[in-house]
């Protein structure tokens, strides 16, 4: 009696399908199947679970995927003003609509909000941003964060072992004074979590409102020179070394 095969014996679940394709998230892609645009072998898909071959035809929106291209990694520097986003509903500018044409359809691991800049990692593979995105990743995000007044020392120590803010839990978080300049203070700060706006409510607990917050490194990547609304591709060959675990496609043999 043969053993069942696996779901990845069997075939590939189609939201990572897409992801891969560099195509959107595997969150958007599950949207796009519940609001009926996917469509696999002739048949509108209802599930983000079906599982598809190399040699089915896939299509969203009527228009057949192209296959999975070779993992990239791109280091953008973003300005403020801008949103992590691909449509913003109140019309405000975003990252993907501010980008240098020549780059292909990429997807951002994770986001910096509005009034945030710094390094941002871009990518055309939707399912390494998800797992980049992972808090088992266990990548340090690192900032420089400019508050109003000074934090006393003891407060920002007593973030190394995590904090409740209204029933949200925050992990460890490192914070150190850079320098004081005037009313205000530089602090480097870094986290592994990331949670939405993190950063801004810590320090707001803390009696200190953010007026500047840049992202300097995330995980082994540095923002290093890059200048605002610029990209740097990472070579294929750091993206592998660095990446470890975190799953890319080979690029395609060359005829």
């Amino acid at each position: 009696m043969s053993e069942a095969k696996s779901d990845e014996d069997r075939g590939e679940r189609i939201a990572k399908r897409l992801a891969r394709a560099g195509l959107c998230s595997r969150r958007d892609a599950e949207r796009w199947i519940a609001e009926g645009r996917v469509v696999v072998n002739g048949h509108k898909l209802d599930t983000p679970a079906f599982l598809v071959n190399p040699g089915d035809d896939i299509r969203v929106d009527g228009k057949p995927i192209a296959g999975a291209a070779k993992t990239r990694l791109w280091l953008y520097h973003k300005p403020r003003g801008l949103m992590t986003t691909h449509k913003d509903p109140q019309g405000r500018p975003t990252v993907f609509d501010n980008l240098p044409p020549d780059l292909p359809r990429v997807i951002s691991v994770g986001r910096l909000d509005f009034n945030s800049e710094g390094l941002l990692l871009l990518t055309n593979d939707g399912e390494l941003a998800r797992r980049l995105e992972l808090p088992s990743t266990g990548w340090l995000r690192r900032y420089r964060v400019r508050v109003n007044g000074l934090p006393h020392k003891q407060h920002l120590a007593e973030l190394a072992r995590g904090i409740t803010i209204e029933d949200v839990a925050y992990g460890p978080i490192t914070a150190s004074v850079e320098r004081s300049q005037g009313d205000n203070t530089w602090l480097v700060v870094g986290l592994r979590e990331g949670k939405n706006r993190e950063v801004r409510r810590v320090m707001e607990h803390l009696g200190h409102q953010v007026s500047r917050l840049i992202r300097v490194a995330y995980g082994p990547f540095q923002l290093g020179a890059i200048e605002p609304g610029k990209v740097k591709e990472v070579p294929g060959k750091v993206i592998q070394e660095q990446l470890g675990g975190a799953k890319t496609k080979a690029a395609p043999k060359q005829s």
